[in-house]
Parts: structure tokens; sequence; C-alpha cells
């Protein structure tokens, strides 16, 4: 045996500092001692070494030390930790020319046989009990508390089968046979380190766990992939794939890396250098991995559907940042803490330009056919289907936005945005204003005001667009119901999301006051001269008879130029109705009864009111006038149309 492997024996500390020369006498005293207790130890440690070395006994290779004998397999742990400890007495207390002692260099031999059966043995644990070394058992083991979990705990000095019963009799069978395996697998590596053998024993294990990880991510649905090969994805099966790491996310982090840690910390309790270089090894390639892919994906190109996948996967990797920093705590693995921030960055950075995108999109929507009838316009629709969904990701919204306050062409008018639902509200700040910025220190209910606002201005630009629209329109009556149509459609998919809360019931109320006011324009616009031809005073036969045929002219006009025109909301329809017949019939009514003797002989066809009324219900009855089925779009498939 060569000095420099003797010297190897010798612990990490050194084991005191002589204060002063020993007498010879004392020396060889001393020398003498140890060579007797190294000789008592190697005799005690050979049976039992030489009888399950695999090397010289057919019956130790094929056969389990852990499995065939527990009481044996606690007896060869404790003589292998006599041994190492009689020689480390031996050397600390030898003299240089005695480190080629004879019984020191056969009890290295023994060291040597025991350390390659318990590297068999540690490897047949771990590949013989991968059910019971599951991330996911061990997650769950890892929630109840354990003997074992104490700094000063040794594994051997009560037995692994005590130790399960420490841990609560309510466990099952299962869990306390995993138990019993995880002090083994302990009790193996604190022997093995101690012994300097950690190098075999971190070898077996990374070769084995490291696939168990690995395997893992691949059954949960992740491959990876290049970068550049990312990027090249169509949008329908990155989407999947952005899917497909959604579900996967919680397990990957909560189980998989989670379990993975509390075996490690278990295993190699005794060593936080061998658990710090292990654990990166063995998931922290992985990991990064992993956790790139958000980032990848907010580096893809942009287009509106895309943004409410960013902003799941901007949920998950939020949620899950709190629990990835104590997995990866090492210094080692600081990567993956680093990459997890990075992967948020990214996609916040994405989402802010993808939805500056849509404003972009409403502003230069340049359809110029209008909608018949006077109905929704498809961009009202899409735009508020793809405002609604965003409403229900207002928590992120909060973050990615906290240091990015909105800048505002002109001012949203007072009267527009209600504030009522806002708490501390501030309001946005106008490009080229000195309003101070809305910091990521503000307060949540003024991070939250910050994107009510952002949601009121999007609205109101949608709003601006449609005023351009109802111009196309040849006829006033027409645009006004237009503009009171599209403007109600708003109101109710306001009040049937999220937006409700933002905006604020006022402001849905105020928006419908003024869908109304345009409902008023179109029923003055449209019947104003229909109720202008009855006669409110006294007028002649000839006068009157005028009248009736003007009265049944406008009628038969305006009911024809009307058919298909839409009130989409069926209360707004209702009222509408209602009202155009209170500007017609009762008036009307009054002028027939007044002159129906005098003018029915005469050539005039009369209407009576209740034709008149039929004429009138049936106003916005044709294919267009209800309102439209919801779009079943999803977030993946809306499409502004331009």
């Amino acid at each position: 045996m060569t000095r420099k492997g003797l010297r190897n024996l010798l612990p990490c500390k050194p084991l005191g500092r002589r204060h002063h020369r020993d007498s010879p006498s004392a020396a060889a005293s001393s020398s003498s001692s140890s060579s007797l207790s190294l000789e008592e130890k190697v005799a005690r440690a050979e049976a039992i070494v030489v009888k399950w070395d695999p090397e010289s006994s057919a019956y130790a290779k094929i056969t389990s030390l852990f499995y065939e004998d527990r009481s044996e397999a606690r007896r060869f742990l404790a003589e292998v930790s006599d041994l190492q400890r009689a020689m480390l007495v031996f050397v600390a207390a030898a003299e240089t020319a005695r480190l080629s002692h004879p019984c020191l260099v056969r009890a290295q031999t023994l060291m040597q046989a025991a350390m390659r059966r318990l590297e068999k043995e540690f490897f047949q644990i771990l590949a013989a009990n991968r059910d019971l070394l599951d991330p996911e058992s061990v997650s769950v083991r890892s929630a109840r508390s354990s003997v074992s979990e104490e700094p000063d705990y040794d594994p051997w000095e009560n037995s692994p089968e005590g130790e399960a019963l420490a841990a609560g009799k309510s466990i099952g069978e299962v869990e306390r046979a995993a138990g019993v395996v995880m002090a083994d697998l302990r009790a193996i590596a604190d022997t093995m380190v101690l012994a300097g053998y950690g190098k075999e024993c971190v070898r077996t294990y990374k070769a084995l766990r490291k696939s168990i990880v690995d395997e893992g991510l691949y059954r949960l649905g992740f491959e990876r992939l290049p970068p550049a090969q990312v990027q090249k994805l169509d949008w329908a099966v990155l989407e999947l794939r952005v899917r497909s790491w959604l579900g996967a996310s919680r397990v990957a982090v909560r189980t998989l890396f989670h379990g993975e840690r509390v075996l490690l910390d278990h295993v190699f309790a005794g060593s936080d250098a061998v658990r710090e270089v292990v654990f990166a090894d063995i998931a922290g390639d992985a990991a990064l991995k992993f956790l790139s892919f958000p980032g990848l994906v907010a580096k893809s190109k942009r287009s509106p559907e895309k943004l409410f996948r960013l902003l799941d996967l901007y949920d998950a990797v939020a949620e899950l940042r709190p629990e990835i920093e104590p997995i990866f705590s090492f210094d080692s693995t600081a990567a993956v803490r680093v990459q997890a921030l990075a992967s948020l960055s990214k996609l916040a950075e994405a989402a802010r330009a993808t939805l500056a995108d849509f404003e972009s999109a409403i502003m230069k929507e340049s359809s110029r056919l209008p909608v018949p009838g006077g109905g929704v316009h498809p961009m009202t629709r899409y735009a508020m289907n793809y405002i609604s969904l965003l409403a229900d990701y207002q928590s992120a919204l909060v973050e990615i936005f906290a240091d990015f306050p909105i800048h505002t062409p002109t001012p949203i008018p007072p009267f527009f945005f209600d504030t009522s639902q806002a708490p501390a509200l501030q309001q946005p700040a106008v490009s080229g204003s000195s309003a101070p910025p809305t910091t990521s220190s503000s307060s949540e209910g003024s991070r939250r005001s910050a994107i009510a606002a952002r949601f009121a201005w999007l609205i109101l630009s949608l709003l601006c667009k449609l005023d351009g629209k109802a111009a196309a329109y040849a006829d006033v009556g027409l645009s006004y119901l237009f503009l009171a149509n599209n403007l109600q459609y708003i109101v109710n998919k306001a009040r049937s999301c999220r937006l409700r809360d933002l905006l604020g019931e006022e402001w849905a109320a105020r928006q419908a006051a003024k869908a109304r006011q345009y409902a008023a324009g179109y029923e003055r616009a449209a019947w104003g001269r229909v109720a202008a031809t009855i006669p409110t005073g006294d007028v002649s036969a000839g006068e009157a008879r005028g009248r009736m045929r003007a009265f049944s002219a406008a009628l038969e006009e305006a009911c024809a130029v009307q058919t298909g025109w839409v009130v989409a909301d069926a209360a707004m329809r209702e009222e509408v109705r209602a009202t155009v017949r209170g500007m017609i019939l009762p008036a009307y009514r009054g002028f027939y009864t007044r002159w129906e003797a005098a003018l029915e002989d005469a050539s005039t066809v009369l209407l009576s009111p209740d034709d008149v009324g039929n004429r009138l219900g049936g106003l916005f009855s044709g294919s267009g006038s209800h309102r439209p089925k919801e779009s079943s779009s999803t977030p993946g498939t809306l499409v502004l149309v331009n």
C-alpha cells in the first residue's frame, strides 16, 4: 500500500494538535496500542467482509446482503465503520516508516473489498426499488416528520423498520417499505463517503437517478428541442407543446424535481458538498431545458392569438418560482433559478408587445363594407371576445405592466372611464406629460387601477373606430342603430365577464345609457317624419284625407326601408319597438277615431290602429334581428379580422 493511499485514510479535519513532543516511550506505547486495536478490528471485520466479497464467493455474487439478512447487514456496516476508525487512529499515531505495516495493508485490502460489496448493494437497492423511490412517493413521504430528518440521526442505531414505525402507524405498507429502503441507502452512503469512497457511491447514484429524471420528463410529454427548431414550428404545433408543458409543469417541479431533492437530501445527508454536486448533475440540466421552453415560446413570431398562451405560461412559471427557489437552492444550480426569472421576463416582454399589436390591429382595421342592417360589427365581436378573455388574466397583467404605465395619445375622458370599482386609481400618463410612472412598489389597488385604465383605453379605441364605421351608412337612422347595437354588445360582454369587476357597474351603466341615446337617435331619425304626418290640431276633411294618405305612404316607406334592420339585444329590441309605438299609435288612434266615419266612403285606404300596431310590432323581425350565437373561438384560435 502506498503512503499516498494511506494518507487518504486521514479525516478531512485534524484529530487534534500536539502541544509537545511525546517521549519515545510514550510514542512506542501508543503505537503498540493502536497496532493491537487495528489487528483486533481486522480480525473481526475479516470474517464478515470476506463472506460477502463478490469476488471471492459465488454466493455473495448472486445474493443481496441487505435483502438476505438485515441483521448481518447492520453488523457488516458496524464492523466496516469500526475498522475505518481503527485505521485512522493507527495512521494518526504511526510514524511515516510504519505506514507500510502489514496489518494496515491488510486492513486496506479488507476495506476495498467491503466497498465493492457496498457499492454493489447500493446499486441493487436503487435499481430494484424504483417504484418505492418514485419521486411522487418520496414527495408524499417528505411531508411526514421522520426520525431520519434529525441532524444527529444514526440510521443504524435503531433498525430501519423501527424508523418506519416511528413515522406513525397511519402510514401504509408501501410507504413503510420506502422508508426502510431510504434508510438503507443513507447508511451505505454515509459509510462509503466516510471511508473515502464517495466518488464510487456518487457515480452509481447519478447513473441511476439521472435516468429517472429524464424518463419522468419524457413521460410528462416534454421533448427537448433545439431553440432553432422551436422557432420554426407552426403555431398549431407549438400550441400543442405549450399545452403539454403547462400540464406537466406543476408535476415536474412539485413532484419530479422536488422528489429527487428530498431523496438526495436523505441519502447524502452527511455531506452538503456531495449533495450539491450530485443534484446539479442529476436535475440541473433537465430543469434548465424544461424552464427555458417558455422563454423560447416568448421569442417566437408574435400574433394576437398567442397572447393567452403566453399569459398561461407566465402564470405557471410565476406560481412555481417560489417552489423552484428552495429545490434548486445550491450554488451549483443557480442557473436554474436564473432561468426561471429569465423566462418570466421574456414572457412579460412578449405579452406587452403582443397587446400593443392587438391595439394597433384595432386602429388599423380598414374594412369599409357596412354591416347589413346596422348589426354588430365582426371587429366588435372579435375585439370584445379577446378583451373579455384577457380580463381573466388581470393578476398576471398587473405584474407584467407594474413598471410600464400606459401612455395614451390623448387623456381618457373622465366621463368614459368609471373609477368607482377601481380603488386608488391613478389616471394614466399622457404621452409627453410629466406624470410620474407607476412603479412596482405601488399599492395593489393602484396597480389594479392601472390595468383597468388599460382595458378602458382598449375599449375606447374600439368605440372610436366604430364611430368612423358608422359614417359609412347613408341613412342617419341606420347609423345610429349601428352604434346602439355595437355599444350594447360591448356593455353586455363587459357585464358577463371579469371586466365588470375591473371597470365597474357604474361604467357599464353609463355605456348602456349611451347606447340608449343612440337608439333614441335612431327613433327620431327613422320615425320622426312618419309621426309628423299625423295632425295634432283641428284640420279640414280634405286636409285630413291628405294627412291620412301621407301617413300611409310614410309608414310603408319606413317599413320597407327598414326591412332587415337589426336590433341585436332582445331587451333593447323590445324597448325600441315600444318607444316607436308610443311615438305613432296614440296620436294616430286619436286621428283615426276622429275621421274614420268621414273618410270611409272616400277612395282613401284607411289603416286601422291595429294594422299600424301590427306593422310596428314586426320591426326587426328579419333573420338578422336576433342576437347571433357567440363564437366558440378559443384564445388560441381568435383572429382579429382586418
